[in-house]
């Protein structure tokens, strides 16, 4: 189909304006334009992606929950000073974390044990996987009428969080200081109907977590298994604990805190310098003390131990299925 030509006005011929140089003038705002936009566009995603990972232009990205911690503010001044960047990205939950390492939105993320891990990569199919460990914090029991593990009476009731997570590391606890027996091996998927109650000291009960620390005023309970999470909101101190998980045995490996990342970046070595770094004395004596001298370090673990007790805690996430 052809278009007509204009048709004169009047009698007389269009005006015909050469445009040649407002177009020029035009072509070359929207070039400025499509360049600026690229470059905060780049600058919104995260850096530029063509600098080299770790640099200031292209820092590497770690998730955290409380990204104002001693720890993670003395962790990038050391960071700096070796010439690494990076941006610590706060998450207000610990839902998100895990699928923004996945996406590639984060490089790294750090605010899960072991067993956290385990049950993401379990249920979602992923392959998240740790490059260096963290710490571990012991969970303890704790009585307002005894003051020893030995002293409490054989019959008696234990209280326990009964969150999927927490209820089978406080059954391990029990265990390990002779209150409960199992009718087979413990594992991070441990329940109270694995007790074998005719051989068990005392009777388990299963509370909800923030409800352990109160039922210690019942005469009924002799002591209860509280989450670390709720022992200063009960007026509580870690040292107050009649007995605590020594968080180096087998039993603790699943709840070893660690840095995780993506399955194929395991051996990038920015992100070895990265653990390394949060590793040294003055990162930890700030973890430390945000952890109410609570941490035990965990940054002996090799990057290969790790993820063999990822694989074992995976498996027996399946079995448990």
């Amino acid at each position: 189909m052809t278009q007509e030509a204009p048709q004169p006005v009047n009698g007389e011929e269009p005006v015909r304006v050469n445009h040649t140089t407002r177009n020029i003038i035009i072509a070359v705002v929207v070039i400025a334009l499509i360049a600026v936009g690229a470059f905060f566009g780049v600058r919104a995603f995260g850096g530029n992606k063509t600098a080299e990972k770790g640099t200031k232009d292209n820092p590497v990205k770690i998730g955290v929950v409380g990204a104002t911690d001693p720890q993670w503010v003395e962790f990038k001044k050391q960071a700096e000073k070796q010439n690494l960047y990076v941006d610590i990205v706060d998450f207000q939950d610990y839902t998100s974390e895990n699928p923004a390492v996945d996406s590639g939105e984060l490089d790294l993320n750090e605010f899960q044990h072991l067993l956290y891990l385990a049950n993401y990569n379990v249920k979602n199919n992923k392959d998240l996987q740790p490059i260096g460990g963290v710490a571990i914090y012991p969970l303890g029991v704790y009585s307002s009428k005894y003051k020893n593990i030995k002293d409490i009476p054989a019959g008696s009731t234990v209280a326990i969080p009964n969150d999927e997570t927490n209820q089978a590391r406080a059954i391990g606890v029990l265990k390990a200081a002779g209150l409960v027996t199992l009718k087979g091996d413990w594992t991070a998927f441990t329940t109270p109907q694995d007790v074998d109650t005719a051989k068990s000291k005392v009777k388990v009960t299963p509370l909800k977590a923030e409800q352990v620390a109160n039922s210690l005023k019942d005469p009924q309970v002799s002591a209860g298994v509280i989450n670390n999470d709720y022992v200063a909101d009960a007026g509580l101190k870690p040292t107050d604990a009649i007995y605590q998980d020594n968080a180096e045995s087998e039993e603790a490996h699943p709840y070893i805190n660690i840095f995780a990342t993506r399955k194929a970046d395991v051996n990038n070595e920015i992100y070895k310098k990265v653990v390394e770094i949060f590793q040294t004395k003055s990162v930890l004596d700030k973890l430390q003390e945000n952890s109410g001298g609570t941490a035990v370090f965990a940054d002996k673990f090799t990057p290969s131990e790790l993820q063999s007790y990822l694989a074992q805690i995976e498996k027996d996430a399946k079995s448990a299925e």
